[in-house]
Parts: C-alpha cells; sequence; structure tokens
C-alpha cells in the first residue's frame, strides 16, 4: 500500500455532513492528483422484510447509481478529479472495509456524528468506529458539516511508544504533498519531571529527523491536567494555527486486546473540530498491554 493516497475512498450518505466530507475529499485528492470513488451502502433487510416486501433493491441501486452520478456532475467543474461511483449493499461498515480492500485504496475519509452539544459521547458512530478500527488504510474522519479546507499544519500527538512514531513517516509524505508543516506535540503532567525529560529527549529526536528529511517542522511540551482530557489539551494547542488535521494512532495493542479503540483516540474524534487521521501500526510479534494511543 502507497503513503501517497492514489486511491481516496467516501462512504456518502447524501447528508450535509457526508457532502462535506467529499468535498473536503476532492480538495485532498486535487492536492494528491488522486482518483476519488464515492461509495453509496444499500442496508441489507432481514429475511423477514423479504418475505413481506418486494425486493426491488435492484431498482433502488439504479437510483442511488443515477444520484451519484448527479453529484459527481455538479462537482466536476469545481474540481479536477476523476470520480467514480459505487453502489453496494450490506453492512454498511463491513462493505466500507471490503470496497477498500477491493479497490486496495490508500485512504478512507467520512463523516462522523461526533458528540451532541455540551455532552461527552463515549462512543463514535458504530459505523464509524468498525471503520477506523479495522480498516487497513488511514481513515480521515470529518466532523464539521460546513467547513472545507487545506491542511496548512499536521499536528502529531506524540507519547513515549515507538508506535506512534510510526505515523511521523506519514505526516512527512502529506506535508511533502501539502506544502504544510508538522507540528508535534506532547502532553506531560506538570509535577512529571522524569516523564518531560523523556518526552524532551523524544520530541527533539524527531524533530531532527523531520527538519533532516527537508519538511518544516515545530516540537512543543505542554501541561496537562489530571482532571482534564488529553485530547482538549491538543485541541488547545490546535487552537494556534489555521487550516490543521490531527493524526493520531489507533493502538495495535487495544485492537487485539479488545472491541474498541482507545479512550484518547475515540475523544479526539468524536470532539476535534478538524478533521482527524487515524493511522492502525504495523503488526506486532509481540504484543504488550494496553497504553494511552495517540
Amino acid at each position: 500500500m502507497s503513503l501517497k493516497p492514489n486511491k481516496i475512498l467516501v462512504p456518502i450518505g447524501f447528508s450535509e455532513q457526508s457532502i462535506t466530507a467529499l468535498k473536503q475529499a476532492l480538495n485532498f485528492a486535487q492536492a494528491n492528483k488522486s482518483k476519488v470513488f464515492l461509495l453509496t451502502v444499500l442496508e441489507e433487510r432481514s429475511v423477514i422484510q423479504n418475505l413481506f416486501l418486494d425486493d426491488n433493491s435492484h431498482d433502488l441501486k439504479k437510483k442511488i447509481h443515477n444520484k451519484l452520478s448527479a453529484i459527481i456532475s455538479d462537482l466536476k467543474d469545481q474540481y479536477n478529479v476523476e470520480i467514480e461511483p459505487i453502489v453496494s449493499q450490506g453492512k454498511i461498515y463491513d462493505q466500507i472495509n471490503e470496497v477498500a480492500e477491493m479497490i486496495s485504496c490508500d485512504l478512507i475519509i467520512m463523516g462522523t456524528a461526533g458528540s451532541p452539544k455540551n455532552k461527552i459521547k463515549k462512543v463514535i458512530g458504530s459505523n464509524a468506529e468498525r471503520v477506523v478500527r479495522l480498516a487497513h488504510c488511514p481513515v480521515i474522519t470529518i466532523k464539521e458539516i460546513n467547513k472545507v479546507q487545506d491542511c496548512n499544519n499536521i499536528i502529531v500527538p506524540l507519547d513515549l511508544d515507538k508506535e506512534t512514531k510510526e505515523k511521523v513517516t506519514y505526516a512527512l509524505e502529506y506535508a511533502r504533498n501539502w506544502g504544510a508543516t508538522i507540528r508535534l506535540v506532547s502532553v506531560v503532567l506538570k509535577d512529571n519531571i522524569e516523564i518531560r525529560e523523556r518526552l524532551l529527549k523524544n520530541l527533539n529526536q524527531v524533530e531532527k529527523f523531520v527538519l533532516d528529511a527537508g519538511v518544516a517542522c515545530t516540537a512543543e511540551i505542554i501541561d496537562g491536567d489530571i482532571k482534564q482530557n488529553i485530547g482538549d489539551n491538543i485541541f488547545d494547542y490546535e487552537k494556534k494555527f489555521k487550516d490543521d488535521i490531527i493524526m493520531i494512532m489507533t493502538k495495535k495493542e487495544e485492537l487485539s486486546l479488545s472491541n474498541n479503540i482507545s479512550v484518547t483516540a475515540r475523544y479526539i474524534i468524536n470532539n476535534s473540530p478538524i478533521p482527524v487521521m487515524c493511522i492502525r501500526p504495523a503488526p506486532r510479534k509481540h504484543l504488550t498491554g494496553p497504553t494511552t494511543a495517540f
């Protein structure tokens, strides 16, 4: 699989949010000269439903395909991107991942409902979470429904796990394509001097690696509060910049030991005001206990 997104899959359900995700995907595709596959999934009815209802799924698929073609026609003059419509039937998250494998896509971009206003939601929409958890390529989730932006800053949170450094390779590739600056950031509790020193050493090493690769980069440690979610510290840091994307890791260890992604990753995806790119670490032979994921 290429790190450069030559093929981008965009699941779309015709909501305002999914149209925004599509336009964001087209922005990315135009910058990377990628092809976009526009996917709508027709959910399968149960056996009982089919006994009492005429099975007109073929006609419905045709209507959906025509609707997708109309959307493509409306956007083709605005974006110089090749777009191909796909209609499939089955469970939404299964079909998204199956189609992603079938076309060998390098990136999935999809909208997510995020958290209800004034309420912290503990789970991502089930389809979005399962796609993030199971996809073999990076997944960008977008919560905002009315904001399409460039990505001039790639916010890369780092902890002390080796796996989190894997996303630096992706950050470098995307930074080169977008002409973006990589913003490395680590969160440490104010009274943890030992961890602060280790994080600082880690940040300096990664910053030097990025700068030596010819990409603009900054590195910063910010003080966290034990009563505050780490994600909120990242959001506060992100406000210093404009036109950003946050790049996080969904830990392989946690994916193997539970049915969910990490609490930190879930919180960031649910509540981020900007797009979030989720990267699944490469498989490892030896698994350690679950850790806080960035």
